[in-house]
């Protein structure tokens, strides 16, 4: 007997690829269920060869589901986490709004999966922002190997990340500059296609914006609290798969080439590093992959024990959907949730 798993949201971005991954992966389920708002019920929605059709969140009972895989959003997760929790269902959310609270984990198996164990306390456990996800897979091999003392990075960030809208207002916005149509700003602040946009989320007080810090806390809760770190988060038109240029400071020497080494070993790392014209990963070559991609490792001369590297991943995979999935895998394999009576 297999696993009852809920997809919340699943006619969006990640929901859909939530659907598409648990099929790929062939996740133990003997029934997998799209859950969307009440306007999209009845909706078809892809499951490998079937056709599934939405079920409304507002009425479903969730008492029978073993994994609620939530990805709808902040609003509603803090309104239905708790109560599909207290069902006996364990939600896995993509949003940011348990992240912080320090009774659900936030995890990224890779990293930290003993952190899962803490599910039990709200039956809630945290997925972490995309941008984040795939750095805390390339920082923690090599803060096991060196430790970590500062982090300084810049992301660039596909539409994608945004949500349907904001890839449909890039794509038109494209089209109309080549027939002489001006780009109307509605989901960014500015024109987004061929432009880059230093800004993410809400500015905060600092003048950060709250992107750049969740990336900082989050890394602290995954990985270490003690480890410093900064970023500038950027929106690029790119369709899908984010890229950050990541520089780090350790306590004691590393080279590159040990850097190289660690990561090559590295779950969820994979190395394409050659010194040469195009010897190195960028988003369009990213998506569909579940890896994070991690090229251009180099000594940083300008400062003592420094590296500098660039990772690519597939947000709406590794980012989001995936993590999330791979989540619930770790459940299983460590024993912590049983099967629920059919």
């Amino acid at each position: 007997m297999g696993y009852k798993v809920a997809v919340i949201g699943a006619t969006g971005n990640v929901g859909r690829e939530m659907l598409n991954i648990l099929e790929e992966r062939e996740f133990p389920a003997d029934e997998v269920i799209p859950i969307a708002s009440r306007r999209s019920v009845g909706r078809e929605v892809s499951y490998g060869d079937a056709r599934l059709k939405c079920r409304d969140l507002e009425t479903f009972d969730f008492s029978g589901v073993d994994f609620a895989l939530m990805s709808a959003g902040s609003a509603i997760s803090k309104e239905w986490s708790p109560r599909i929790g207290a069902t006996g269902c364990v939600v896995i959310d993509n949003s940011s709004c348990w992240r912080y609270d320090p009774d659900v984990p936030l995890v990224v198996p890779e990293v930290n999966p003993d952190a899962i164990a803490g599910f039990t306390k709200k039956n809630i456990i945290a997925n972490p922002n995309c941008s984040t996800a795939q750095l805390v897979v390339v920082l923690k091999p090599l803060h096991d190997a060196a430790k970590i003392k500062r982090v300084v990075c810049s992301t660039y960030q596909s539409v994608s990340g945004a949500g349907k809208e904001a890839m449909d207002e890039l794509w038109n916005q494209t089209k109309g500059i080549f027939v002489t149509d001006p780009p109307s700003p509605e989901k960014f602040t500015k024109q987004i296609a061929f432009n880059v946009i230093p800004h993410i989320d809400i500015f905060l007080d600092d003048g950060s914006t709250k992107e750049e810090w969740k990336m900082m806390a989050e890394t602290k809760k995954i990985l270490d609290p003690k480890i410093k770190l900064t970023a500038t988060c950027v929106r690029v038109p790119v369709f899908v798969g984010h890229a950050e240029a990541v520089n780090i400071e350790f306590e004691t020497p590393f080279s590159a080439d040990e850097a190289r080494d660690v990561l090559r070993d590295a779950p969820g790392v994979l190395v394409v590093d050659k010194r040469e014209d195009g010897g190195y990963v960028t988003p369009v070559e990213c998506v569909g992959d579940f890896a994070t991609f991690v090229s251009r490792i180099r000594d940083d001369q300008t400062v003592d024990n420094g590296l500098t590297l660039w990772c690519v991943s597939d947000n709406l995979r590794k980012g989001a959907a995936l993590n999330t999935i791979q989540i619930a895998e770790t459940m299983i394999e460590r024993g912590l949730l049983a099967k629920k009576a059919a």
